[in-house]
């Protein structure tokens, strides 16, 4: 039995371009086209294929499958790692915040409290460098309540901005003191307590206290006394006026005391 190839060689050999071997070949060609039919419409060979294209149709979906998980997982991830780089963030950005914060109200409480301490030494030095001498315009006592300083400073003036007493007339004596905050307390402020000059009532009907710092330890005041060429803690001298005048306040906020010296005179060299 020859094949097609074989068979058109053996007729181009024999008898070229006869209608005999034009006539086989295409017989044979419908005989290939006629088995090929038939093996395509077997049950057999048509159940192959149904189920070739059912098992490429189950199993081509499932790579995808699996790639979108990992894709989903990996997603995950890196939600749950910047949640927590911005919590984080977050929460050293607030403390730093809050530490600032505090800092400044600290700091500026601070302030406030030194700005009461350089009024205290502007009120000081302008009191008592305008005070005439020979007319016992100043005096000292030294006073010790429980151990701790108390002393007093009393000095005559008119009345001015200065102590607050814009609206009065005449001369007040006034006296830089410790005054406990009220009976039960035991918080001393430190202020001024006036009262009028010419005022002889036994009473303190007429007095008038102004607060000028809170919550003071100690009150300590000195006088030098250039004759003696020290300091003393007592002044009664009623036609000279000291040469210093040195105030030392004992604070509860700070464990260095705060120290006022006012010159009254131009000392010698």
């Amino acid at each position: 039995m020859f094949t097609g190839s074989e068979d058109r060689q053996r007729c181009s050999s024999s008898f070229p371009g006869s209608a005999g071997c034009r006539v086989a070949h295409a017989s044979r060609v419908l005989v290939s086209a006629s088995r090929r039919n038939n093996l395509s419409k077997s049950p057999r060979w048509r159940d192959a294929s149904v189920s070739t294209r059912d098992a490429r149709a189950t199993r081509q979906p499932a790579l995808p499958g699996r790639r979108l998980t990992r894709v989903f997982a990996f997603t995950l991830l890196e939600i749950m790692l910047a949640v927590i780089i911005l919590g984080m963030m977050s929460l050293a950005i607030y403390r730093f915040v809050q530490a600032n914060i505090t800092a400044m109200r600290i700091s500026s409480e601070a302030d406030a409290v030194e700005a009461r301490y350089d009024g205290l030494r502007e009120l000081l030095t302008q009191q008592l460098q305008s005070l005439p001498p020979g007319t016992a315009a100043l005096a000292g006592e030294p006073l010790k309540i429980d151990g701790h300083d108390r002393d007093e400073l009393t000095w005559f003036c008119p009345a001015g901005p200065g102590l607050l007493t814009r609206y009065a007339t005449g001369d007040f004596r006034v006296s830089l003191r410790l005054r406990a905050r009220d009976a039960k307390s035991r918080q001393l402020d430190l202020g001024l307590l006036r009262k009028p000059k010419e005022d002889t009532a036994v009473g303190n009907e007429h007095e008038t206290w102004v607060r000028l710092i809170d919550n003071v330890g100690t009150l300590q005041i000195r006088f030098f006394d250039s004759r003696l060429n020290t300091w003393v803690p007592r002044w009664t001298d009623t036609v000279t006026l000291p040469r210093l005048v040195k105030v030392v306040i004992g604070r509860t906020d700070a464990r260095t005391p705060t120290e006022i010296t006012v010159p009254l005179a131009r000392m010698p060299l």
